[in-house]
């Protein structure tokens, strides 16, 4: 018989918790190409500003989707699921 462990499964719903927002999908996106992006790059390309991403990163970073890097006063940030690409662009197909 099959029962619910909720320690099992409450890990993987903070990650899906942590992609329900719109801008944390797009960072992810972003994280694709495989390479570290510092926070000023995100707000370059958005008209989000600094705090605002930062706090988004921080999200992603506590379900463990990502990892960061700080070098002097900049904080550097990775893709650590890229398996999270494929669900997201499962998103994108139309059925």
């Amino acid at each position: 018989m099959l029962t619910y462990q909720k320690k099992t499964y409450e890990p993987h719903a903070a990650v899906f918790k942590a992609l329900g927002h719109p801008v944390r999908l797009w960072i992810v996106s972003q994280l694709a190409d495989e390479r570290e992006h510092c926070v000023c790059e995100f707000v370059d390309k958005t008209t989000i500003n600094f705090s605002t991403v930062s706090q988004h990163l921080q999200v992603l970073k506590g379900a463990g989707i990502v990892g960061d890097d700080k070098r002097g006063k900049q904080v550097y940030y990775k893709l650590l699921r890229p398996c999270i690409l494929d669900f997201v662009a499962c998103l994108k197909r139309r059925s």
